[in-house]
């Protein structure tokens, strides 16, 4: 059964692999393409990926509200870009913004998780819905009449609300270029975010090392088995609160990585897939709704954004519109996330059978 198991989860893996492969082959996607493409991608989004790791640890399943983390990283982005502090101090100056934010927010989410045990998931993305609503409401008719904001080039014409799309020139490649570093291509120089990847190295070395920590291996217990967590002393509702937590501001954190390698900001759309796309990219790589290790958010990761990649160009070589690709990955996405729910939905059932 185990060894079935494996197969089963590395079959997906190696599916998505076989798709990437097909799409390049049939596109003709020359490698100085891709790798740029999967540089810039793999460095934005991984660390968003690896937020998600935590909660599934403690036994709060997928967490769709890491959205809500995304909304305290843009918060901090805007009010970094009002202030005009720019690079690295101003990415830094973003981040220690964002963390109380982001606490206060995965407070907040976690005492719902707390009110609705074995629905969290669902829970969280319709949290992620009532706060987008909220965000919206803040940034598109607050700001400007009841929140005094004094760097007007940011307010649309109308004199309140923050404009759609914000220039985050003063903080773009604030990491990727701290360590500059260029491979020359015949397309041209290829930037490779050395820091980034750092960054993500630490992160991934981090999240590694909390497993094998005190409140590491308690989140473990929690998960495995909450009745006994409970009955061993350890205060269940406590620790499932700072899962959530943890998982909200590293989010935020990779949130501000994913903006700063773009540049700008859509204000009222960038958060929206976080949570949608950072789920497919862990779950393609085998992980479940219970199990999930670093080494499969970083490989989920490279494979989900090599499709992104790739599709779009597929899709117009196979049917003469790109557009075809993108329908087909946007696809991938929600179908994978369904299977992933429906196969827990199943080994749930079979367990209390």
């Amino acid at each position: 059964a185990t060894a079935r198991n494996v197969l089963a989860h590395g079959a997906v893996a190696v599916l998505f692999a076989a798709l990437c492969l097909f799409g390049i082959i049939v596109a003709h996607i020359r490698p100085e393409y891709l790798g740029r493409e999967m540089l810039a991608r793999f460095g934005r989004n991984a660390l968003l990926v690896m937020s998600l790791l935590v909660p599934i640890l403690a036994g709060l399943g997928l967490n769709f509200g890491i959205v809500i983390g995304a909304m305290a990283g843009q918060i901090a982005a805007i009010l970094v870009v009002a202030m005009g502090v720019k690079g690295i101090a101003g990415l830094a100056l973003a981040a220690g913004i964002a963390t109380p934010v982001a606490i206060a927010f995965g407070f907040g989410t976690g005492w719902l998780f707390n009110r609705a045990k074995g629905r969290e998931m669902v829970t969280g993305l319709i949290a992620g819905f009532f706060a987008n609503g909220l965000y919206q409401l803040v940034f598109l008719f607050a700001v400007g009449t009841i929140i005094p904001f004094a760097a007007t080039q940011l307010l649309l014409p109308q004199g309140y609300g923050i404009r759609n799309t914000v220039d985050l020139s003063n903080i773009q490649y604030a990491i990727d270029d701290l360590v500059r570093w260029h491979i020359q291509t015949p397309e041209g120089p290829v930037r490779v975010p050395v820091a980034t990847f750092l960054v993500i190295a630490a992160f991934a070395g981090l999240n590694l090392f909390f497993l094998r920590t005190r409140l590491g291996q308690r989140l473990r217990a929690v998960g495995q088995d909450p009745h006994i967590a409970q009955t061993a002393g350890i205060n269940v509702d406590q620790h499932r609160m700072i899962a959530t937590i943890l998982s909200t501001v590293f989010a935020a954190w990779g949130q501000l990585v994913f903006l700063q390698n773009l540049g700008a900001l859509n204000t009222y759309n960038s958060h929206e897939q976080i949570g949608m796309f950072s789920i497919a990219a862990l779950l393609v790589s085998g992980a479940t709704v219970t199990r999930a290790t670093v080494g499969q958010a970083l490989l989920g990761t490279l494979l989900f954004h090599t499709l992104f990649a790739v599709s779009p160009l597929a899709g117009k070589a196979l049917a003469g519109d790109a557009q075809i690709g993108e329908y087909f990955r946007v696809f991938v996405a929600y179908a994978v996330i369904t299977v992933a729910l429906v196969l827990h939905a199943w080994q749930k059932a079979r367990r209390r059978s």
